[in-house]
């Protein structure tokens, strides 16, 4: 059915969409004329949120709504590419690449690993924790111990914040919660140690995230004693991409009137009677509802201009959030000549420079493929991307000379890497929560603007932000809502704070 998806579609009759052609705008005025019986609805994004409220929509018999994509398929952050020399290709995954945390006996599922199971999407269990060499400038060097108890400081990190929910205590930053727990990492082997339990997964340092939050979005996940699925994480290694699973469950009920591909969002133009957006090529698409499913990082960027401006509030809650950058480096040789685990770890004087490695060309993963990749973080991952590919390469090809002393290391097959902060379709990989964002931060954050205009995706979500299963529960939850607002006129569950304020004044 979406081989069927037609871009470029001008009009959607039947569905009750206006789309006025970019030449036709000046010339011609067109009433916003709704039938309330059949109120239309924009969803804008086609990743796992925007999929997710289109099913939801459908369940409950909502048809006239239609999935607006910039892309030339259904996925958003799920990102594929064919990678390697002809003969020895791969499909690899450039954006989310596991299923984290997937059920423990009876308990609550992941949403994403049932996706997975349902439309038989081949992953592999992945250990982090119990497959690992690790390395520093000098070589192989077994610093084991020293990485068992950096798991010991992120789970006593982890009851610190617990402690302080308990007793209402305020916020601090991840790298305050290491200091009170006793974990100050000053050698290159407990830096590259407390980078591979904390940044790898958050994507920015402790002393960029939030104690509570970075914890509590760790725990509900994996914690099977506060709700987590389980403490397991399957790699997708299915060649058709991790993408599958939310275009196989799209093609279930999608009809193709009902996407469009190729469709850039410019410009939002709001009322408290409707909502008119324009695409890229001037297209004009009205509707009654919006759904906004944009990347946070799109959003802070001002990629999609929103007239009238959004309220102060909803830009404060925008921009108090932070969009963070999760880069993997592929890289192809004609042999394998690293490590036999699953993973590597890096430990470099400076902290985060190239430090995660992870070998595909292993039993149970791509075997024969010649393929390793490293993984970037934060800043370090900005760096990179403004450097040309051939700069980016040295740097990788000199730290894997320092971590093979004894290996003549030869130029690689084929390598490639991502640039998602620079791309405008994403401004980053996912959102982090900072120790400054306060959870009528993020209230605002999900709210509603005029009833009209709404908003879900990873970042809105408050207990798993930054995970795949956070975009898709949000993508259920805000649909529901906005289904009570349609059907019932009940549009009262997605509320905000006019001003986020202390309980106590700075001063006395």
């Amino acid at each position: 059915m979406l081989a069927m998806f037609v871009s470029g579609l001008l009009h959607l009759w039947p569905l009750g969409f206006i789309l006025v052609p970019s030449s036709l705008v000046h010339a011609r005025s067109i009433k916003h004329a709704s039938d309330k019986s059949s109120p239309r609805v924009l969803i804008l994004g086609g990743g796992v949120t925007g999929v997710i409220a289109a099913r939801t929509l459908h369940e409950q018999r909502i048809t006239n709504f239609a999935i607006v994509e910039a892309r030339d398929e259904l996925g958003g952050r799920l990102k594929s590419t064919t990678f390697g020399t002809p003969g020895r290709q791969s499909t690899i995954e450039l954006g989310a690449n596991w299923v984290q945390g997937t059920q423990t006996d009876d308990g609550p599922a992941n949403p994403i690993w049932t996706l997975a199971q349902k439309h038989g999407l081949k992953t592999q269990p992945n250990d982090w924790y119990g497959s690992i060499t690790t390395y520093d400038d000098t070589g192989l060097v077994n610093y084991l111990d020293v990485f068992n108890n950096s798991t010991d400081y992120y789970t006593s990190l982890t009851v610190a914040a617990g402690t302080r929910v308990t007793k209402r205590e305020v916020d601090l930053t991840s790298r305050t919660g290491y200091s009170l727990v006793g974990a100050k990492s000053t050698t290159p082997a407990a830096m590259a140690c407390e980078y591979y339990q904390f940044d790898w997964e958050y994507a920015q340092t402790p002393e960029q995230s939030s104690l509570i939050a970075s914890s509590w979005g760790n725990n509900f996940t994996y914690n099977t004693d506060v709700g987590g699925f389980s403490d397991s994480n399957e790699m997708c290694i299915d060649q058709r991409g991790f993408k599958y699973l939310i275009q196989a469950e799209a093609a279930e009920f999608l009809q193709p009137e009902q996407v469009l591909l190729d469709s850039t969002v410019t410009v939002i133009k709001y009322s408290t009677s409707g909502v008119d957006v324009t695409l890229q090529n001037g297209t004009i698409l009205r509707a009654d509802y919006v759904l906004c499913t944009f990347s946070l990082g799109v959003l802070q960027n001002d990629d999609v201009v929103f007239e009238p401006p959004l309220p102060d509030w909803k830009q404060e809650a925008i921009q108090s959030m932070v969009m963070a950058t999760y880069t993997k480096i592929f890289l192809q040789f004609d042999e394998n000549f690293w490590f036999d685990t699953q993973m590597g770890l890096y430990a470099d004087p400076t902290r985060g420079v190239y430090p995660v490695w992870q070998s595909l060309d292993i039993v149970d993963f791509l075997p024969g493929s010649g393929v390793v990749f490293v993984t970037t973080t934060g800043d370090f991952s900005i760096r990179i991307e403004a450097l040309p590919d051939s700069q980016v390469q040295s740097e990788v090809l000199a730290v894997m000379r320092a971590m093979f002393p004894n290996v003549t290391i030869p130029e690689p097959l084929d390598f490639y890497f991502p640039r998602w902060h620079s791309d405008p379709l994403y401004r980053g990989s996912y959102s982090n929560w900072p120790s400054s964002f306060f959870s009528e931060h993020h209230e605002n954050l999900r709210a509603t603007v005029s009833e009209r205009l709404w908003f879900a995706g990873e970042a809105t979500s408050q207990k798993y932000f930054g995970f795949l299963h956070g975009a898709y529960f949000e993508g259920l939850d805000v649909a529901t809502s906005m289904i009570k607002c349609i059907k019932e006129g009940r549009c009262t569950d997605l509320q905000h704070v006019s001003e986020v304020t202390t309980t106590l004044p700075y001063w006395t």
